[in-house]
């Protein structure tokens, strides 16, 4: 029979295996920090800090699996995290922006995007959960998952930051497309997902030249980078909206 480990040494818990949390816990701040500046109008701010936010929560999942740290706290923890940062943040900064000219009418537009992203990350939970069971990880989202449907909505913002194309007296255009965004977010289409993605050994040098060209830009022209990241992402939904067409009349 073998001795249990003193009580101080089972009631301490690795730090590596908080880390995850952590990070999560981070980027919640981070995205409640960015209600805050949209609040006080300090839009672009909000705006990079919803981006930092994205960052956050892809580097907490990937540590939990790295460290073996996953958890179901972890995983509630994390969707709370989400809900704030891609559903709530994103809906009151378009508000904030776009939509408060137009009064009850826009907070509805808001209520609706904000409530897709929450059904959004329930389906999601409900979808992770059968795939412990059934031990057979999924190669693809289905809907638009939240941190895209929060780059999506803020697509007009971008926009308007590089001098693209200005929104501020387009309200109902920005309402409509945040009922697109909405749709697809909790639509049954198969949308793409990092697991799936396969890069051809002949293009892994270029596609590292890019990074670091897109890394470059972002520190020169964030919002240009962010446009283009929106338009391809779009140009992938549009291809995704009609393989699902085609299957549908098959």
């Amino acid at each position: 029979m073998t001795a249990e480990p003193p009580r101080t040494q089972r009631d301490k818990v690795p730090f590596l295996m908080l880390l995850p949390n952590m990070v999560t816990l981070g980027g919640m701040c981070i995205g409640l920090t960015s209600i805050r500046f949209a609040m006080d109008e300090r839009f672009g701010t909000a705006m990079l800090l919803l981006l930092l936010a994205a960052i956050f929560d892809g580097v907490d999942g990937l540590l939990a699996r790295s460290l073996s740290a996953t958890s179901k706290i972890g995983a509630e923890l994390d969707s709370l995290s989400d809900f704030l940062c891609f559903g709530v943040a994103p809906a009151i900064l378009v508000y904030q922006m776009y939509l408060s000219g137009i009064g009850s009418l826009g907070w509805v537009f808001v209520l609706v995007f904000a409530s897709a992203t929450c059904l959004r990350l329930a389906r999601f939970n409900v979808h992770n959960t059968s795939q412990e069971e059934d031990a057979k990880p999924m190669t693809y989202f289905i809907g638009v998952p939240a941190p895209g449907g929060a780059l999506l909505v803020l697509f007009p913002a971008f926009l308007d930051y590089a001098e693209i194309l200005s929104f501020g007296d387009l309200p109902y255009v920005v309402a409509i497309w945040s009922v697109i965004v909405a749709l697809l977010m909790v639509s049954g289409v198969q949308t793409l997902s990092p697991k799936a993605l396969r890069v051809p050994r002949a293009l892994i040098w270029p596609m590292m030249f890019t990074v670091v060209i897109a890394i470059g830009l972002l520190f020169t022209r964030p919002w240009l980078v962010l446009v283009i990241v929106d338009t391809v992402y779009s140009a992938s939904l549009i291809r995704s909206l009609y393989l699902a067409a085609r299957r549908h009349r098959g």
